[in-house]
C-alpha cells in the first residue's frame, strides 16, 4: 500500500495554541476545512506517496540527520497569500530554516533517495488556510488578513515525520534536534 507522508516543523507552545487559534477562525468564517486536517506548520517535504516500509525508513535517517543538527530559531510575522487560494503567516526570520532545508534536502538525496527534489524554491511559511476557501470570501478574508498584525519567534527543536490516515494527518515520530530533549 502507498500511504501520503510530509515532514514538518510544528511550532512549540504558546506558539502552537496561537496558530491553531488563527486555523480554527478561518475554518469558522469560511468553511474551509483543508487546512484544520493538520496542526500548524512549518512544510520540510511536502506531501509524498510511499510504501508503508518508508516509514521506518524516513524515521532512520532523519533521526540520523536531526543529530547532526543544533535547534535553530524562527520568526513570524503577520500574514501573506499565495494567489487568491493560500492564506498564510509570513516567516520573517527564514536564514536558518532555509539552510537548515538546504542541508535536508542534500541528506535525503543520499539517505533518502525516493525523496524527490522540490522543482521551486523553497519559502518557509505556516498555512492557515488553502485549497477550499470559497473563492467568494476571499476578498473578505484578504481585507480582514491586512488589517491584522502578527508576531512570534520560537526555537525549533524537532522535525515531525507525518501520516495521512485517509481523512487527515497524524504525527508519526517527533525528532529531536542535537542537543533539544526527545519529545514534543
Amino acid at each position: 500500500m502507498h500511504t501520503l507522508y510530509l515532514v514538518a516543523v510544528l511550532p512549540p507552545e504558546p506558539v502552537f495554541s496561537q496558530t491553531w487559534a488563527l486555523k480554527q477562525e478561518v475554518h469558522h468564517l469560511t468553511g474551509s476545512s483543508n487546512a484544520v486536517r493538520l496542526p500548524p506548520h512549518i512544510t520540510l517535504v511536502p506531501p509524498l506517496r510511499q510504501p508503508d516500509e518508508f516509514e521506518d525508513r524516513c524515521a532512520t535517517a532523519l533521526t540520523e540527520f536531526a543529530a547532526t543538527q543544533p535547534p535553530f530559531t524562527v520568526g513570524l510575522q503577520d500574514f501573506a497569500w499565495f494567489g487568491n487560494r493560500t492564506l498564510f503567516v509570513y516567516v520573517r526570520e527564514a536564514a536558518a530554516i532555509k539552510a537548515f532545508h538546504a542541508s535536508l534536502t542534500e541528506w535525503c538525496a543520499v539517505h533518502l533517495p525516493e525523496v524527490p527534489r522540490e522543482n521551486r524554491p523553497f519559502t518557509p511559511h505556516l498555512t492557515l488556510a488553502t485549497r477550499d476557501l470559497p473563492a467568494a470570501q476571499v476578498p473578505e478574508l484578504q481585507h480582514l488578513f491586512e488589517s491584522r498584525s502578527y508576531a512570534a519567534t520560537f526555537e525549533v527543536q524537532h522535525l515531525t515525520i507525518f501520516r495521512h490516515d485517509g481523512r487527515q494527518w497524524q504525527p508519526r515520530a517527533t525528532i529531536a534536534l542535537q542537543g533539544a530533549a526527545s519529545g514534543a
